[in-house]
């Protein structure tokens, strides 16, 4: 038996979401506009978040986990802040946030995280 997935923003190699299983796996989101500072980017991608979460008939209040990776560990606090002003701390995620490059050196900031989907 093969259970249904669904694909959201779908891409030339990726989809933005896809849900399945009862949950929904987001990819890893960078910011449409990569000449903002890491704290304008993080806010860019969380709105991203939220527009896939939506679509997925959910909304931040269902993430389970999330990762960030910072191109520079030192844009840390600004990327907090944007996370901070963003979060519903009734409903925080796990998160993990690491330092890595990213694939464009313009990103500062890529996210990705799993969510629990609709039921």
């Amino acid at each position: 038996m093969t259970l249904p997935i669904v694909r959201l923003a779908e891409e030339q190699r990726l989809s933005g979401a896809t849900v399945a299983n009862g949950f929904v796996f987001l990819a890893g989101q960078v910011a449409d506009d990569d000449s903002l500072d890491a704290e304008g980017q993080t806010k860019d991608i969380l709105a991203q978040i939220d527009a896939l979460l939506a679509e997925a008939g959910v909304d931040k209040r269902s993430l389970l986990q999330i990762q960030i990776v910072l191109a520079d560990i030192a844009d840390a606090p600004l990327m907090n802040r944007a996370w901070d002003a963003w979060l519903d701390t009734a409903h925080k995620p796990a998160r993990m946030t690491i330092q890595a490059p990213l694939v464009n050196p313009r990103w500062k900031v890529e996210i990705t995280g799993v969510a629990l989907a609709k039921a």
